[in-house]
Order: structure tokens, then C-alpha cells, then sequence
């Protein structure tokens, strides 16, 4: 090759550099840098309420949101028959408790209404060792439509698997941090539960 044409591409090169690393540097004045959530979670949008209801629960208690502000709230969608997603999902955030060495109240939101069944719900909680630790939220599909569409899941159906998320609603009763299950780890979960606990 020419020693005149790799000189003069070597010389575009580094110009090109140089221009790169003065625009990357250059910040207008006034604009600052994000700072980061704290969060280990995906920080949901502001404002944006949990779905109240009043239904209830495997021991046929009744269960509201509402009833829990004050303190946060670890959410997750379930149904009974489940044997991949959901014992995951409920061991991610039995593993959470167990981290911070105290409970905080667990929901899990029943995807499969046609199936799901106080008795039924027991006995998962049994096998996943969440009995005492985890509420079910059980009802009609009229009386949970309105919850999963406030969070934004789509329920179980026969042609499709329902979402595999656990969403965190802070003592105020807003959805902060959302955790999908391939993002999901009790380390985290603990951590975030922590910081709400902590505002």
C-alpha cells in the first residue's frame, strides 16, 4: 500500500478521534447527569397507584392494598397448578425475607381464577414453604381483571403463559420497581425492599 495513503488514513483516524472525544466531553451548560435509582429493580413510572381491591385471601380473610400502606408491599402473579415459573417466583421471594431476617407483606395475585382455590392455594403455599408469609388474592376473573390490568399483566391462558413479574409498591401505595423473573434474584428483591423501607 502507498506509505502517503496509509499516513493520510491514519491522520483521518485520529482527527475523527479527537472529534469524538471532544463531543463526548462537551455537556451543554445547565443539563446534568441522571443520577442513578438506587434502585436494583426497573424503576416503574411516578404516580403510578396499585390497584385497590377488597377480595379474599386462602383462608378466606378478607384482603385489600389499601389496608397495607404504611409499609412496602412485594406483589407477584401466580396460579396454583403452576410447577416452572411461579415455586420460582415464590422461592425468589422467600429467599428475599429470609435476607432482610424479617416479613413484609407478600401478595400473590391469583392468573388463573378457574382454577385457583383457597384449598388449592394452601397447599401451594405449603409446598413452596410461604404458609404464613404469603397471601393469595383470590376472586372472579370480573374481580381480577381490574387488578391485572393496574399492573399490567396478562393473566394465564390456555394458549399463553402468564407474566412471571414481582412488582414492589412502596408504604404509600404506589408501584415503585418491577422484576422480571429472568431478572430476578432474592439479593435484589431484600435490597429494594431496604431502600423503600428506608424513605
Amino acid at each position: 500500500m502507498n506509505p502517503r495513503l496509509v499516513l493520510a488514513l491514519v491522520t483521518v483516524a485520529v482527527a475523527a478521534l479527537a472529534v469524538v472525544i471532544v463531543v463526548a466531553g462537551s455537556r451543554p451548560s445547565g443539563i446534568a447527569d441522571t443520577p442513578p435509582s438506587g434502585f436494583e429493580g426497573a424503576t416503574l413510572p411516578p404516580d403510578y397507584r396499585a390497584p385497590d381491591f377488597r377480595l379474599r385471601d386462602q383462608d378466606g380473610e378478607p384482603i385489600s392494598i389499601r389496608a397495607l400502606r404504611g409499609r412496602p408491599v412485594a406483589v407477584t402473579f401466580l396460579y396454583t397448578e403452576c410447577d416452572d415459573t411461579c415455586p420460582v417466583q415464590a422461592q425468589q421471594i422467600k429467599g428475599a425475607l429470609d435476607q432482610l431476617g424479617h416479613d413484609v407483606p407478600v401478595l400473590a395475585i391469583s392468573v388463573d381464577p378457574a382454577n385457583d382455590t383457597a384449598a388449592l392455594a394452601r397447599k401451594f403455599n405449603n409446598e413452596v414453604r410461604m404458609t404464613g408469609r404469603m397471601d393469595w388474592v383470590l376472586g372472579s376473573e370480573a374481580e381480577l381483571r381490574p387488578i391485572w390490568d393496574g399492573f399490567a399483566i396478562q393473566p394465564q391462558l390456555e394458549d399463553a403463559d402468564h407474566q412471571a413479574r414481582i412488582v414492589l409498591v412502596d408504604a404509600d401505595g404506589f408501584q415503585r420497581i418491577g422484576f422480571p423473573l429472568d431478572q430476578t434474584t432474592p439479593e435484589r428483591i431484600a435490597h429494594d425492599i431496604a431502600r423503600l423501607e428506608a424513605e
